[in-house]
């Protein structure tokens, strides 16, 4: 078989440098309109949380404990998603046009990609998934850039996506490159709210009365403090006695804060329960082997 191209001097070269003048227009247009509209997303979302600081801490308590920011999160990665298809979709529309225009046959190659489309398939089924995989993930939000999550083996901060590895920076520094299809279940520790747990323990002989009436004194004082009462969502609660031995009662308190913020208002609390309890002469457990 042989192949025989047209090629007319000069209007073969001016069709092509058209669609080429044309996709490049075209690409520009509109990954400019994805990045402009990715912008204002951006710059309504940090609106609406200066907003939020300026209200009360009562309003902060009512919210759902979604990240106002996280919209743009989500926008982010979904830019990324169509800003990179769009790209390859164009490529393919701007060789195909120019291979039609040398005279280039286009039915075989079409019939041939389709046959290779199909072994390539059964060859490359793990990448086939990770495409796949990644392209669910984004749309459904599952995680973002910047979003800490546990995938069962590595926990840590996610870095970058791409439609077939998510980059994972565990607490040591190390960087995972995770493929898509390989992450069958995410926990996604910045969406929501976070929760602390704090227990305190006493001596098994102290009065139960005065350590609650001492405790929920605390969560009240911190409740009106602005450096604690800012990162919680909710007032603290005190939820009781959690657990019993011979030398020692545990008591628990819960908080509800934006995502990983619960760590320092956690602390602090602890800190002032135990002050608080010792100045109230409320006796410490005994140390283990005491």
């Amino acid at each position: 078989m042989t192949l025989e191209l047209t090629w007319e001097w000069p209007d073969t070269l001016i069709i092509i440098g058209t669609a080429i003048l044309i996709a490049v227009v075209a690409h520009i247009f509109i990954i400019t309109l994805i990045n402009r509209v990715t912008s204002r997303m951006r710059r309504l979302a940090a609106e609406e949380e200066d907003t939020l600081a300026r209200r009360a801490a009562s309003a902060l308590r009512q919210a759902s404990g979604t990240q106002p920011g996280r919209a743009v999160v989500h926008m982010t990665a979904v830019a990324h998603l169509i800003k990179s298809i769009w790209t390859v979709v164009l490529v393919i529309i701007v060789i195909l046009t120019i291979m039609s225009t040398i005279g280039v046959p286009l039915n075989p190659i079409l019939a041939s990609a389709g046959i290779g489309g199909v072994i390539l398939a059964f060859g490359a089924q793990s990448l086939v998934k990770d495409f796949l995989s990644g392209i669910s993930m984004i749309i459904e939000d599952q995680y973002g850039v910047g979003d800490r999550i546990d995938i069962g083996d590595i926990v840590g901060t996610v870095e970058h996506i791409s439609l077939r590895v998510t980059k994972i920076r565990d607490s040591s520094g190390t960087i995972w490159h995770v493929p898509n299809g390989r992450i069958h279940q995410v926990g996604n520790i910045s969406q929501g709210y976070s929760t602390g747990i704090i227990d305190i323990p006493v001596a098994y002989e102290a009065d139960m009365a005065q350590v609650t009436q001492v405790l929920q004194e605390v969560l009240d004082q911190v409740e009106q403090e602005p450096i604690v009462a800012d990162k919680l969502l909710f007032p603290p609660e005190l939820l009781g006695v959690e657990t019993i031995t011979s030398k020692a009662v545990t008591l628990r308190i819960r908080i509800k804060t934006p995502p990983n913020q619960q760590n320092a208002p956690a602390r602090e609390i602890r800190e002032r329960s135990i002050a608080a309890l010792a100045a109230a002469g409320v006796p410490a457990p005994l140390a283990q082997g005491s």
